[in-house]
């Protein structure tokens, strides 16, 4: 890491391809089998990424058609993404279909009619999957995605009467159902209360099933220390589940799909950054870097910011420190009151688990700084070096 710091400076992204693949056996390990497994481009659409999860299996999950751009170069097939998105507008449904995609995720009865249109306009028929919004949720952990007033998915609730004109929509084919319950589950049991409840709420759908995501919650650390969750029986019982309540899913019907970002890439990204300043101010020590919420901002900009964990070389001495970028705003502060070896002026500090929700989930532009370089590396030997650029261009 202090060589790579001194080739490419600092704030230095370094994923480690490596990790990508481990964590990607992992959870297909954790599933059953035949289930197939959706990447989340959001949480990093790096291409050498994407590229290690797409030779591995991964179909990717996208909601803009910069995602989709991406996905293609990181490998995967625009037939086997998956478009989702409360918001998807006329170009963009323009310009995936145009790329190949056929498979959505329609969030209300007028979505699915914006999408009908597009597929009509290219001659085509879309396979939709409809995202239910369950009325109850199981669990409480994690962030919830359903179960409350939402802009995503169909009230299920409102399913029986809608499901007529649904059903019926020009240029679509409705083949089953998508469920995002929550993210980031607070333990195993958690995750299969979450998923016995899609389970038997998509049973109870009264409409055909060829495909059924479940969704993810796979849980991983985020900017601080540790290790992704293991999920030592979540195959077997969620096979058992299955067996209950969907049983022909072992012969194909239907077709199973779980997706993740954060546990896929979290683990394999490091951020390496140096101090600029440590800074006493009325009782109170600031360790000043130069890396900020420009750099590390992304789940500080959804209002979740969470300590980050920082690592130094060697040996030392803790204290309690609040760890702030560079940019003019006091806002850019990555963790409060923290503890932190001692830390001076030129030291490299390394915060762990930042694979996922890293530059592009960042105010990148903001104040004008330069985008951290992204290093990816796969069994000790440099596969890429890039940088993320915003130009100005004409629009005509």
């Amino acid at each position: 890491m202090s060589e790579l710091a001194e080739r490419f400076g600092t704030p230095l992204y370094v994923y480690d391809l490596d990790a990508v693949a481990r964590q990607r056996d992992a959870l297909f390990s954790a599933l059953p089998e035949g289930f197939e497994l959706f990447y989340a481009v959001k949480a990093n659409p790096h291409p050498d990424i994407g590229r290690v999860l797409s030779a591995g299996g991964c179909r990717a999950e996208i909601s803009s058609t910069g995602e989709l751009q991406a996905a293609i170069a990181g490998g995967f097939s625009p037939a086997e993404c998956l478009y989702t998105g409360p918001g998807k507008t006329d170009a963009e449904l323009e310009a995936a279909l145009a790329a190949g995609v056929r498979m959505f995720s329609a969030e209300s009865l007028d979505d699915l009619r914006h999408i009908g249109a597009a597929a009509r306009r290219h001659g085509t028929v879309a396979r939709c999957l409809l995202r239910v919004n369950t009325a109850s949720a199981a669990a409480s952990t994690g962030i919830r995605m359903m179960g409350r007033p939402s802009q995503f998915g169909i009230d299920s609730e409102t399913l029986p009467d809608l499901m007529p004109a649904l059903a019926s929509v020009p240029g679509t084919r409705l083949v089953g159902a998508h469920f995002f319950t929550m993210s980031n589950a607070e333990s195993e049991d958690a995750l299969l209360a979450e998923y016995l409840h899609v389970v038997t709420t998509a049973a109870e759908l009264g409409m055909p099933l060829e495909f059924l995501d479940i969704g993810g919650g796979f849980a991983a650390p985020y900017a601080t220390g540790g290790e992704p969750a293991r999920y030592e029986k979540l195959r077997t019982e969620l096979e058992a589940m299955l067996d209950l309540h969907l049983p022909g899913w072992r012969a194909g019907s239907p077709r199973l799909a779980c997706e993740s970002g954060r546990y896929l890439v979290a683990s394999c990204g490091r951020l390496l950054a140096r101090v600029v300043n440590v800074k006493r101010s009325r009782g109170r020590t600031f360790v000043i870097l130069d890396a900020g919420i420009n750099v590390l901002g992304g789940l500080s900009g959804l209002g979740r910011l969470l300590p980050v964990a920082v690592r130094l070389d060697g040996e030392g001495a803790t204290e309690v420190a609040t760890l702030v970028g560079p940019l003019c705003t006091p806002g850019d502060t990555l963790g409060r009151d923290v503890q932190v070896p001692h830390l001076e002026p030129g030291d490299l500090v390394t915060v762990p688990n930042v694979g996922a929700y890293g530059p592009t989930a960042s105010l990148l532009s903001f104040l004008g700084r330069p985008a951290p370089v992204e290093v990816a590396v796969r069994q000790g030997e440099i596969q890429s070096v890039t940088r993320l650029e915003y130009r100005r261009v004409e629009v005509a």
